[in-house]
């Protein structure tokens, strides 16, 4: 099955014609879940990140007794400089 129907166009492409810092997640997932790790990464650099932030707003959320804001922080100030270095490599070099 052709998953690639399914996927969500981007509306900064379709509207402005450059891609967002987002282009990539998607095909990056499906990758992922066929196991291909290697090409998940080359389309969306910041997957892993990605999902390990999700992991920790998840965490945070599903156990209230403990205290995830520092990891919470983290993780995101993690994800963010991997999107935002990821897509200024694309703009930059290719």
């Amino acid at each position: 099955m052709d998953v690639n129907r399914f996927l969500l166009p981007c509306m900064n492409k379709r509207l402005f014609g450059i891609d967002c810092l987002g282009c990539g997640l998607q095909r990056s997932l499906i990758d992922l879940v066929e196991g291909n790790f290697k090409m998940a990464f080359i389309q969306f650099p910041a997957v892993y990140s990605s999902l390990l932030f999700t992991l920790v707003v998840a965490l945070h959320f599903a156990d209230q007794s403990r205290n995830y804001s520092k990891a919470l922080i983290g993780s995101a100030v993690l994800n963010a400089v991997f999107m935002i270095g990821a897509y200024f490599y694309k703009i930059v070099i290719s």
